[in-house]
């Protein structure tokens, strides 16, 4: 991996993401197999999961609350025998008690890593240009990194591929949106989006993505018409129209929003075995209509234990090694 931090999927190079992916597989397949009955495990002649990251120790700094990041890095640890430390916005205060940078470099003197899921994307970066352990980003306002790796693991887990799959996302061009575009790009997927005029993707991520498609193979659409990016789609994505810290613009992004829900209609122009994904939490009756994530389609829980697995295969990558 470039560098020794994960801020954005840009960070990574397309072996790097089929690395992760592969990792995170195996370590799930041996999960599996480790959660049957002796007898068989024992049959099957499979280790255990050892203790890879045994006295190692990863402060989660979080702005925003958080079920899966904080429970998926926590646990992860623990599997891997390392410890986790979370750390709340008010034991904190990132830039309010203390400058960045002072709390990146006392943190480096304490701990192997750190995880920071924050509101602004530059705080993040400040971690990282003043930390001496790897920093991960678990969310910003331009990216969700960890997120499009799980969505990937999915997506390679149920279509067998990730290259030449097509991807429609529907909805805001927000920081989910460009770590899953990113990430497709680097895969060779086919990834479209269907955003309203003003909430596209930033320049900044489009230019990255078209570049990393030209190289991969893959393709990128951008539309406003939702249901010119569903037909024939693989994957149906979408994510919930207002995020944290966009509560002021509430009744704007509704409104903007209104004939972007995915529902029973939507799906249809889909393929046949669609998948239909979102990173949760679901605002039902807006970006998905009451019962769709319970439908025959809906990935989202294997979506959401996924993010364990990747998570595992990041911190092996980037803390294991000496």
């Amino acid at each position: 991996m470039k560098g020794k931090d994960l801020l954005s999927m840009a960070d990574l190079t397309p072996e790097d993401l089929e690395r992760l992916i592969e990792n995170a597989r195996q370590m799930k397949l041996k999960k599996m197999v480790e959660q049957r009955p002796s007898t068989l495990r024992q049959a099957q002649g499979t280790a255990g999961s050892g203790h890879s990251l045994a006295g190692k120790t990863l402060a989660l700094i979080f702005e925003k609350p958080s079920l899966r990041t904080r429970v998926s890095f926590d646990i992860a640890m623990w599997q891997l025998g390392g410890h986790a430390l979370y750390l709340s916005e008010a034991e904190v205060g990132l830039g309010k008690r203390e400058p960045v940078a002072d709390a990146a470099r006392v943190l480096s003197r304490y701990v192997d890593g750190i995880v920071a899921r924050t509101f602004a994307h530059a705080t993040v970066e400040l971690l990282a240009r003043y930390a001496s352990v790897p920093v991960i980003n678990g969310l910003s306002d331009y990216e969700h990194p960890c997120q499009a790796l799980a969505d990937l693991l999915t997506i390679h887990e149920k279509k067998g591929r990730i290259a030449g799959v097509s991807i429609a996302y529907i909805g805001d061009g927000n920081n989910v949106a460009a770590s899953l575009a990113l990430g497709a790009a680097l895969a060779g997927a086919h990834f479209t989006i269907a955003s309203p005029r003003g909430y596209e993707l930033p320049p900044r991520v489009l230019e990255q993505v078209q570049s990393l498609a030209r190289q991969s193979g893959g393709q990128l659409r951008c539309l406003e018409d939702p249901s010119q990016a569903a037909r024939g789609a693989d994957v149906l994505y979408t994510d919930v129209w207002v995020s944290m810290g966009q509560e002021a613009e509430s009744s704007q992004r509704r409104t903007a929003f209104a004939r972007y829900q995915v529902d029973a209609r939507l799906i249809s122009l889909a393929q046949p075995d669609v998948l239909l994904m979102h990173p949760l939490p679901a605002h039902y009756g807006e970006e998905v209509a009451p019962g769709v994530l319970d439908g025959p389609q809906s990935v989202v829980f294997d979506q959401a234990e996924n993010r364990l697995h990747a998570q595992k295969a990041v911190l092996l990558e980037l803390l294991g090694r000496p």
